[in-house]
């Protein structure tokens, strides 16, 4: 059997075995669209890896006959001291995981490779930091073992793909999938893509882009980038990112070809799309694209427009939105007209009210969600808080933008979520949080509005707002529909989408 496939554009497995991610690539592939050189190692390995405790047959002889294509492609070398090659090693299941599984950034910078990369760019500094991120990528993939990062290439490609099938079955992975109903036996598919450095200079970045407003569904991109920084300081919330619209500012011929590729996606999936990207030295690299999967009226006036569009006849626009997302559409807010005790304000990055007690760890949240809701505050959340993201009923951060750990996990488990609270600081060791003057201790009652961004104390004056005009469009439209000789499959489900719309 063979377990790696090269990426391109005429590579034809579905997701189940080249994994979610990597088939988006195939597709950017086929939209002729910038994307690193790379390979894929089948979710089958995975699977025969998970079951047997060790690399598949054939594997290993597989992955250096990959490695020798990608140098004669680059023109580098794998670990080599001139023209070194470094490469990413992402995770990519049938279905998306967000955040749940290794990555392991900057591959094959050993001691010599990093010295060649000195010498061949003039930056002893840009050298080292890829270097230390190497290193803490491996320290993080690897806690709890006793395993070194070898200083050989190929000993750290081996070691990163055993790192990432072994992330299947961490305790977080396994609590997002038993939460999303993920099946156990999928396995993950390993991407091995050439770096493209976000952090090689003023003119290099890296940044998130949906197509659309996932807060709104205003066709209008979105997102956030940050300038001379690597992908996992976007999705870490460890950073101050920046709106994605400043790229037009210092990178104009990135900015322009970023929302070609947005078009063009959007016009291929026809459907609003999420997109992360690298920039090096001004030259723009997509590494994965998704559908932007909205939620609530943000789903409602996607599939609205599109159909005003003509991408989408009616029926399909229906059909795109769930009862689920319908009955969402009428969000609730903190009052703006009644008291409140506001205590700080973020970035909303999940509409929706939660109220609940503040808990300030992941095993506090875990232990007081027992006796009732609770609100998880942290400086930025990570992979490991897991458990207390899925205990909580809303979730806070200090750091973080709208493509962080945190945002991300929160709009894909429906929690409202604010994040990047300015001047908020989190003390686990005193368990209070402090902002604005004001320290407010662990089990204080606290509302959120994953809308509006605003951190109350207490529990303020609730209301929905009225349905849009979206919606009563596509009330209309369901209407229309269910009179006409549809097949009793698509009556039944637009029967279903109305109900829900009536309802709400």
């Amino acid at each position: 059997m063979k377990w790696i496939r090269h990426l391109g554009p005429h590579v034809e497995e579905t997701a189940e075995v080249l994994g979610a991610k990597a088939r988006g690539l195939v597709t950017l592939h086929h939209l002729g669209l910038p994307v690193p050189a790379g390979f894929v190692i089948t979710t089958e390995a995975c699977r025969a890896f998970l079951r047997d405790g060790r690399l598949p047959g054939g594997l290993d002889e597989e992955l250096v006959s990959a490695m020798s294509a990608l140098e004669a492609v680059t023109g580098r070398r794998f670990g080599g001291a001139r023209a070194p090659l470094a490469v990413s090693v992402r995770s990519g299941a049938g279905v998306s995981m967000p955040g749940m599984m290794n990555t392991i950034l900057n591959l094959g910078l050993t001691t010599g490779a990093t010295e060649g990369l000195a010498a061949e760019t003039g930056d002893m500094r840009f050298a080292q930091d890829s270097r230390r991120r190497l290193l803490s990528g491996f320290a993080s993939a690897l806690t709890h073992t006793d395993a070194g990062v070898p200083d050989t290439a190929i000993g750290q490609l081996r070691l990163a793909v055993r790192a990432v099938f072994s992330s299947w079955d961490t305790p977080r992975a396994r609590t997002y999938r038993e939460l999303h109903g993920i099946p156990h036996d999928l396995g993950t598919a390993v991407i091995v893509q050439t770096m493209v450095f976000g952090n090689r200079d003023d003119r290099s970045g890296t940044g998130v882009a949906f197509s659309r407003d996932p807060g709104t569904g205003e066709k209008a991109p979105f997102g956030e980038v940050l300038f001379a920084h690597q992908g996992e300081d976007v999705v870490s919330g460890r950073s101050l990112t920046r709106p994605l619209r400043e790229l037009a500012d210092r990178e104009p011929a990135v900015w322009a070809r970023l929302l070609d590729a947005l078009n063009r996606i959007e016009k291929h999936e026809r459907d609003a799309c999420y997109a992360e990207f690298t920039f090096q030295s001004g030259e723009l690299w997509l590494l994965q694209v998704r559908p932007g999967r909205f939620a609530g009226a943000a789903a409602v006036r996607v599939a609205a427009e599109l159909a005003d569009e003509r991408v989408l006849t009616r029926h399909e626009a229906l059909l795109r939105v769930s009862p689920q997302q319908l009955r969402q559409v009428r969000i609730p807010r903190i009052a703006a007209s009644g008291p409140a005790d506001i205590l700080a304000r973020g970035t909303g990055a999940c509409p929706g009210v939660a109220v609940g007690r503040v808990a300030t760890t992941t095993d506090t949240a875990v232990r007081m969600a027992a006796d009732g809701p609770v609100v998880l505050v942290r400086p930025e959340t990570s992979p490991h808080d897991m458990r207390g993201l899925a205990a909580a009923a809303g979730i806070v951060t200090a750091r973080g933008g709208p493509a962080s750990h945190a945002a991300v996990v929160a709009r894909s488990m429906g929690k409202p979520a604010v994040v990047g609270v300015a001047g908020l600081s989190v003390d686990v060791t005193g368990a209070v949080v402090r902002a604005g003057g004001r320290t407010v201790g662990e089990g204080a009652l606290v509302t959120i509005d994953g809308s509006s961004g605003e951190v109350a104390v207490g529990s303020p004056r609730i209301t929905t707002g009225a349905a849009d005009p979206h919606l009563h469009r596509l009330l209309a439209w369901a209407d229309e529909a269910s009179g006409d000789h549809s097949p009793r499959d698509e009556v039944e489900r637009l029967s279903a989408a109305r109900a829900a719309l009536r309802t709400d």
